[in-house]
């Protein structure tokens, strides 16, 4: 008895694969492999059950496309598989894709993948609880979380992610995180290319190293070589500096940034803020360099302090950090403003030094050669080279030198043209707690003019004088007194006994016009600047819906041609007559408005109905033209509130069935099954009620169906 079974299951199998394969077009599945087929119509309505033996899996094929699983469901007539335990699918040499579930469509070529799916390829490895598969656009997509391990960059995770197969590009939406060698990359919508290991970042991004952070809301980034460049909204943190800038380059492997078009530099620890339209830096080196438009703002508690040249450069740890401004060099402070053409300032020793170069003096030998200036409220110094020396602790000025050539001038208060002047070969200041110049010592070949008045500002006369040196008191800009020493010669006439050319000393140059009185006029002297032109990455270009109008009307097509077949099946009946629609005189309303074309519906490109109440307790039901026997009513719903499905009598309360259903803005599949088994000449009917209880209720594809046998299985809700 068991041999004559086991020969009749062989024949069985055997005529079963044989009219597989020879009924089979090219674009059918075909069984290469199966240990065991079974029909199982009670569970598996018009299908073929296979399952594995103890020596190898089911093999299946489609179109180049290979599957092995332990058990597979093969609808024949749709030419559609499910696949369970251990699957694994390749296709051709380049991908390979196990999980523990799969269906498979052979007209649609789209696969569905459940647990612990994982997708490789040459060069990367997607893992996900959940993955669709395009074959015929060569994509997979991924909606609820997944990974993707690529060999050299590192691993990259996000909610939505989608692997272009022939272009080797991945798109990852939300909660994109890239973590590998020393970085992290943050990002809302990431594009990354798997060959070259090139990534594009747009929305609020980050990308963290060990010494740096970078912000971008646009950007790129080449994680083979760990640089990339940042647009919009862009920000580096170097230790201590935060450089912002419309354009950031950087390069993390040599810790080197550069940056274009409104920069921003900011040092935390010295409270100076650089900008400009051009900058590099190096961390490692902790330098920073800027022009066009460069100015280097101290900020300080009372009085910031503003240095403007054609190139500046920063260089040093903090606590001996040397600023150098170079090629028409200005300094601005309410109280002090000065001018030279190099400017460098020590922050360790709290010197400042106004420097200028052969390369300014004029070819005239008879005219004034251009030497640093500096201005402190009336009085203008100038000298070969000038020493401005403060405390950095207090940021308050404390003297100042200049070297060879010194010469300083103030306007007489009165006169129109008078001016009081000294010179020497040295000058040494000492400022007051106002950072006013208090006391000033002309040393060497001293030689001064005064315009010396009584007690009522009447001029006595201009006094003329050489001496070894001078020394004076200041008190509010003016002279207080003046003390000459080792005096050679010396004149005090009326005003009127000078000839004009004796009213100045040699090297007379006053240069007022020249003053910065605003941070405004540091620039006033530069030839007019035009912001470069950034070209750089293209606006995000949202990514398209994996489940296309192409890609659904394939699955559409599929589903009637499913639909066609079941209700064939002796199994089944179908009830009604226009499937999909709510709006048919089937249908009876009560209370109820249906708008149509006002929703997308969930697998195909067809639209979903609106239901919205009009009146009281507001329902939709079918009456069928049965009076015993099983049925099942499924919808697809989507929206707020509650609403209930059930089964019930003509003209009666009694319910044989009832669903409450708690609705969310995914649409679901409901399903509600009974089994009437009396015969009272009574009417079943399916209804849709408590529309009323609801905020928004979107309804599609309606499904009655009466079994011909006493199959009964749970309910169940699919979510898309």
């Amino acid at each position: 008895m068991i041999r004559t079974k086991f020969i009749y299951t062989f024949i069985i199998f055997f005529l079963g694969i044989s009219t597989i394969l020879t009924a089979q077009d090219k674009k059918k599945i075909s069984i290469e492999y199966a240990g065991r087929l079974n029909v199982d119509e009670e569970n598996y309505p018009g299908a073929k059950v296979l399952t594995r033996n103890s020596m190898q899996q089911v093999h299946i094929a489609h179109a180049g496309s290979n599957m092995w699983c332990d058990k597979a469901i093969y609808y024949s007539g749709e030419n559609f598989v499910e696949a369970y335990g251990n699957v694994i699918v390749k296709q051709g040499d380049t991908i390979t894709m196990t999980s523990k579930y799969v269906e498979y469509s052979g007209t649609s070529q789209l696969a569905f993948a459940s647990g612990e799916v994982v997708l490789k390829s040459p060069n990367s490895t997607i893992s996900s609880d959940t993955l669709y598969f395009d074959r015929i656009k060569q994509q997979s997509f991924y909606k609820s979380g997944g990974n993707v391990v690529k060999d050299s960059s590192g691993t990259i995770t996000s909610k939505i992610g989608r692997y272009y197969m022939t272009d080797k590009k991945f798109q990852f939406v939300d909660d994109v995180v890239l973590t590998g060698d020393g970085t992290v990359v943050n990002s809302n919508y990431f594009d990354f290319y798997e060959d070259t290991g090139l990534a594009y970042l747009f929305g609020p991004s980050t990308i963290t190293t060990e010494d740096s952070k970078t912000y971008c809301e646009k950007g790129f980034y080449d994680t083979k070589n760990k640089t990339g460049y940042a647009l919009k909204d862009s920000k580096i943190y170097y230790d201590d500096r935060i450089i912002e800038g419309d354009s950031l380059y950087f390069d993390n492997t040599k810790s080197f940034a550069s940056a274009t078009n409104n920069i921003k530099i900011t040092d935390t620890i010295n409270k100076s803020i650089v900008t400009g339209h051009y900058a590099e830096v190096f961390r490692a080196k902790d330098s920073l360099f800027i022009t066009k438009r460069a100015l280097v703002t101290t900020v300080q508690e009372k009085d910031s302090v503003y240095l403007h040249a054609d190139k500046i450069m920063v260089t040093g740890k903090p606590e001996n950090r040397i600023t150098r401004a170079y090629y028409n060099a200005k300094l601005f402070k309410t109280d002090i403003s000065a001018k030279a053409d190099s400017i460098h300032a020590d922050q360790k020793t709290g010197i400042t030094e106004l420097i200028n170069l052969d390369r300014f003096a004029p070819t005239d030998a008879f005219s004034t050669k251009r030497r640093p200036i500096l201005w402190n409220n009336a009085n203008q110094m100038t000298g070969d080279t000038i020493h401005l020396i403060s405390n950095s602790k207090t940021e308050k000025l404390d003297s100042l030198r200049v070297f060879n050539n010194a010469f300083i001038i103030s306007k007489d208060t009165i006169s129109e043209n008078g001016y009081n002047q000294i010179f020497g070969i040295t000058l040494v200041g000492l400022f007051n707690d106002a950072n006013e110049l208090r006391e000033v010592n002309i040393n060497k070949n001293a030689e001064s003019i005064f315009y010396t008045r009584d007690e009522n500002q009447e001029l006595i006369g201009i006094d003329k004088a050489k001496s070894g040196s001078i020394k004076m008191l200041f008190a509010n800009s003016d002279i207080e007194e003046y003390t000459r020493l080792n005096t050679v010669d010396g004149t005090l006439f009326p005003e009127k006994d000078y000839q004009e050319k004796d009213k100045f000393l040699k090297g007379f140059d006053w240069r007022e016009d020249e003053r910065p009185l605003s941070v405004d006029d540091l620039f006033k002297e530069d030839e007019p600047f035009e912001l470069a032109v950034i070209k750089g990455l293209e606006d995000y270009v949202p990514q398209e819906n994996f489940f296309d109008e192409e890609l659904l009307e394939r699955i559409n097509i599929i589903n009637i041609k499913r639909n066609e077949i079941r209700y064939k099946n002796p199994l089944f009946t179908n009830i009604l007559k226009q499937n999909q629609t709510l709006d048919s005189k089937d249908w009876i309303k009560s209370n109820l408005i249906i708008k149509s074309k006002t929703e997308t519906s969930p697998i195909n490109n067809s639209t979903a109905f609106e239901l919205s109440k009009n009146g009281g307790n507001s329902h939709v039901f079918f009456l069928t033209p049965f009076t015993n026997g099983e049925f099942q009513f499924s919808i697809w719903l989507k929206g707020e509130g509650t609403v209930y499905m059930l089964f019930q009598e003509n003209g009666k309360s009694y319910n044989y069935g009832l669903s409450q259903i708690t609705l969310s803005n995914k649409w679901k599949k409901h399903v509600l099954k009974i089994n009437k088994k009396t015969d009272n000449n009574i009417k079943i009917k399916v209804i849709l009620s408590g529309v009323h209880l609801t905020k928004k209720l979107f309804a599609w594809n309606p499904e009655i169906i009466k079994f011909n046998n006493n199959n009964n299985n749970n309910n169940n809700t699919k979510e898309y």
